[in-house]
């Protein structure tokens, strides 16, 4: 079914960046880890770069841990971007803190993305898939060829998520990539402090239509020293050419 009466394309962006960065504490300094450094800049500025040059005008970044960090060097812009906040007086989880940055949100839905992964992936896609289905909730999904670390999306034919398989299984699959466009009305869904992916995906893979769109642009997760040096490397030398 294709949506009819739709916003424009949403221009806003959340992007969750709260966590606490514990496995890179060797690598990097006690900072929030999408603050870890890539070259000269943030992790993160290097993640608002490419929603820039893909349209977004508005970041709601949702913070909490060493939320002055954040606070200090984006300010209120960046690239010419609103950058606002939301931030946690509390751990909130995953959920919370989605929600907490969703009341904020101004159109019908928005693009959620993890601050601590970068996955080159058109925003566009998700916005077709939203619009040409009844999905609340678009994921950005890439095939690996093991999904141990990740865990792996089960999908149907058309493209539906219908389950997960836990982390540790090493078979090739399709996984998360963080990239997410949301119905802001599913926040009444998000009360509480839990792991959306977790607590929230899993359970109503069959009460909620949820689409995906695969994609094989390049993916890191920077929470193992490991893949944040690979970051450094992809980043510093791709950072002006991803997405323009």
């Amino acid at each position: 079914m294709t949506k009819t009466g739709t916003n424009p394309t949403p221009y806003e962006a959340v992007i969750l960046a709260g966590g606490l960065g514990k496995r890179l504490r060797q690598s990097v300094p006690d900072i929030p880890k999408p603050m870890a450094p890539i070259g000269d800049r943030p992790f993160l500025a290097h993640l608002l770069e490419t929603l820039v040059s893909q349209g977004i005008r508005r970041v709601i970044l949702s913070v909490g841990y060493k939320s002055n960090y954040f606070i200090d060097y984006f300010t209120d812009s960046y690239m010419g971007m609103e950058i606002v906040y939301a931030i946690e007086e509390r751990p909130l989880g995953t959920a919370g803190g989605i929600q907490l940055a969703l009341n904020m949100v101004k159109g019908d839905r928005a693009y959620i993305l993890n601050g601590d992964t970068f996955f080159n992936v058109p925003l566009l896609q998700l916005e077709k898939a939203y619009n040409n289905n009844d999905s609340k909730l678009v994921m950005a999904v890439k095939s690996m060829e093991s999904c141990a670390r990740y865990g792996a999306v089960q999908v149907s034919n058309d493209g539906r998520i219908i389950g997960f398989r836990e982390k540790g299984q090493v078979a090739g699959g399709l996984i998360n990539g963080g990239v997410f466009l949301l119905a802001t009305e599913l926040r009444n869904n998000l009360d509480g402090c839990f792991s959306f992916e977790t607590d929230f995906l899993q359970p109503n893979v069959n009460k909620i239509v949820m689409s995906t769109v695969e994609n094989d642009g390049y993916f890191i997760d920077i929470g193992i020293p490991e893949d944040y040096f690979a970051a450094q490397k992809y980043l510093v030398k791709h950072s002006q050419q991803v997405n323009v």
